[in-house]
């Protein structure tokens, strides 16, 4: 089955796939590790958020820290649940495929393909959203870790060694929930990117790269990290 689907791609189509899955997997690892810790937004997030922990450490009353992770686990839960409904109905479109392929033949530069090849791009569509799910709902248990760890904070009092080494511990669980969450939307951009090669595998080329410029300005070129890192 698998291998019948594989076989309706076309040279264009394995070339678009492997672009848009090389961009994926290398812009992450450039972004999240390496260069990114060090110049980019990931690493500037990380310095405030042990910033904002050792200020923590130091008040008795952390009412206003609790809102902070409600308000990001807010935002966390939004994506997820909105996730949800994405893949349900790209599921109810792999029912529905050949309504969907009448329609949108009329559109420009759209190909006239299978719909095993359809189904072929509904598939990574649907991986895409699963993916950007497991990150998001990991993304909310870690915060819910960061919400124990607030809980179990020492008092203002206590001796300055142990202060630092839990502040260290809730910036970086902050940090990885936070990361989790990035790597999330990320994914809804790669699925944008995916939505174009419905219509032509070049066209998803293009898009694909214009998604990795535009994340590449933000992440590490962008007004918010000029000021993060102020």
């Amino acid at each position: 089955m698998i291998r019948q689907l594989l076989g309706q791609l076309t040279s264009a189509d394995w070339i678009a796939l492997c672009v848009f899955l090389a961009s994926w997997i290398g812009y992450s690892r450039i972004a999240d590790h390496g260069i990114g810790e060090r110049i980019g937004l990931v690493g500037a997030s990380h310095r405030h958020r042990l910033e904002w922990a050792r200020r923590l450490m130091e008040r008795d009353n952390r009412i206003a820290d609790s809102a902070l992770v409600g308000n990001l686990l807010s935002s966390v839960s939004f994506y997820a649940n909105t996730t949800i409904y994405i893949i349900a109905g790209l599921l109810a479109v792999m029912g529905t495929l050949d309504k969907v392929i009448s329609v949108t033949a009329d559109l420009p530069f759209a190909r006239e393909v299978s719909r095993e090849l359809w189904e072929v791009k509904v598939l990574l569509l649907l991986a895409v959203f699963v993916v950007a799910y497991f990150k998001f709902t990991w993304s909310i248990r870690q915060f819910n870790f960061l919400s124990i760890l607030i809980g179990a904070s020492p008092e203002s009092g206590a001796d300055a060694a142990e202060r630092e080494r839990h502040a260290q511990r809730i910036a970086r669980v902050n940090s990885y929930a936070g990361d989790e969450f990035n790597r999330g939307i990320r994914a809804y951009y790669f699925g944008l990117a995916a939505v174009s090669w419905f219509v032509h595998p070049w066209m998803f080329i293009a898009l694909t790269a214009m998604i990795v410029l535009v994340m590449a300005r933000r992440d590490f070129a962008s007004p918010t990290l000029a000021v993060l890192r102020e």
